[in-house]
């Protein structure tokens, strides 16, 4: 029978945070496979003909390793950092590996180590990583493109953060995409560095502003949390004054009615990537944006003063899974994810090539949702989708609204609105 891999959670106190069983099986192991700090911790531990291979830069041999040695008759020990089943190689390894070749012997997760030196309970912790590739400095509305991007999204929906950084990806960078995301005022954070060494160093009850400016020694484990726990935010049919606009001469085209039949003939999804052509000041996009928390939503505006409002919108509201492009459509939609769902609110003269363009980039069973509020666009809209030979429905909205008359209260019409409605074929 095949001696199973070993793969064994090391901290940085090496053979001292070691159990017997796991000491033993590295000290026998013909095949030690591991990255730079930690093969080095246990140089001294492995026997004379034991052959190390640095995994830094190179997990995609890992599993080729493992099978040619076990091939040999050959003993193989994977080193891998804390619990290697908590964003370690033990679940990249478990994809690539048959069931019954490996065994995993988990240490205690730094995740744990650093709650336990911060005295933090954290069986409700959101645990991420980011100890991957440099992911730069955040700019303000960066989409799912960046490598911080899923950090920001768990902060916006999580009031308590454990965080595996890199000595990239640190946590003054962390903090500074918080900065400039107004999330800085909530939060307070903790960094617990070089856990289990004789240096090791734990600060806590920092401000964000304040950790943005400061540098840390790595490796080190990033705890953030609210001081108050976020209070559930209506995420639809906010009203109008909730959203900053141009006044007096131009106001909030897409009215909270318009909006709410907008947004449900929409069919959005959790996950739905979504087109917001013409953004104006945001608010069907961004409403879009609160109704899909594991998707994003594109957005782009030629007004330079509208995309100010707009911006000044996003960051009010806290929505971070929105990205909002200054430019005129069709142009730089190209770099865009096909859409599940596209809303076209201004067209800038460009009406037609850009039904054409939103069919073609729907994915199948997507959605085409248009306003408009003259004869001519409209006409035109439906003469191009008939060309397209897509399905297309009409919905006349009138609504009024109730205006006080001295002591008393009227109703008073709002503009007709036809909502045009178009799906993309399917597969």
């Amino acid at each position: 029978m095949t001696d199973p891999c070993r793969i064994i959670g090391v901290l940085d106190n090496g053979i001292d945070g070691l159990t017997p069983e796991a000491l033993a099986h590295i000290r026998d192991a013909d095949l030690v496979i591991g990255g730079t700090r930690t093969l080095a911790l246990l140089k001294g531990e492995l026997k004379e003909t034991a052959v190390t291979q640095d995994l830094t830069g190179r997990l995609s041999k890992i599993p080729e390793w493992i099978t040619q040695a076990q091939a040999r008759g050959q003993s193989v020990v994977v080193l891998a950092t804390g619990d290697p089943l908590c964003h370690g190689i033990a679940a990249h390894l478990s994809t690539r590996l048959s069931v019954g070749t490996y065994q995993v012997l988990p240490n205690v997760s730094t995740v744990q180590l650093a709650c336990a030196r911060l005295c933090v309970a954290w069986q409700d912790m959101k645990i991420l990583s980011v100890h991957q590739s440099d992911a730069g400095e955040w700019r303000e509305g960066a989409g799912p493109e960046h490598g911080l991007y899923p950090l920001l999204r768990a902060v916006e929906r999580h009031d308590r953060l454990a965080v595996l950084t890199s000595a990239q990806n640190s946590p003054d960078r962390v903090a500074r995409m918080l900065v400039a995301e107004g999330l800085d005022a909530e939060l307070r954070l903790g960094v617990a560095e070089r856990l289990a060494r004789d240096d090791e160093r734990i600060l806590t009850g920092l401000s964000v502003a304040e950790a943005a400016g400061l540098g840390f020694a790595d490796p080190n484990v990033l705890l953030l949390w609210r001081e108050a726990p976020r209070r559930p935010r209506v995420l639809f049919g906010l009203a109008d004054d909730q959203y900053l606009q141009r006044r007096p001469e131009k106001g909030l085209i897409t009215k909270r009615e318009v909006r709410a039949l907008s947004l449900a003939r929409l069919q959005l999804r959790a996950d739905s990537i979504v087109w917001d052509i013409g953004a104006g000041a945001g608010s069907l996009g961004l409403e879009a944006a609160r109704l899909c928390p594991e998707g994003h939503v594109y957005a782009i505006e030629k007004d330079a003063q509208d995309v100010r409002i707009c911006t000044q919108n996003r960051r009010r509201l806290g929505v971070t899974n929105y990205s909002l492009t200054e430019g005129k459509a069709p142009d730089g939609l190209d770099g865009w994810p096909d859409a599940d769902a596209v809303f076209i609110g201004g067209t800038g003269g460009e009406l037609a090539a850009l039904i054409r363009l939103c069919l073609r980039r729907l994915t199948p069973g997507g959605a085409l949702v248009m306003n408009f509020v003259t004869f001519e666009n409209l006409s035109l809209a439906l003469s191009e989708l008939k060309d397209c030979g897509a399905a297309w429905d009409l919905t006349q909205l009138q609504a009024s609204r109730s205006r006080p008359v001295l002591d008393r209260h009227r109703l008073a019409a709002e503009n007709p609105v036809w909502i045009l409605c178009a799906q993309a074929k399917t597969a």
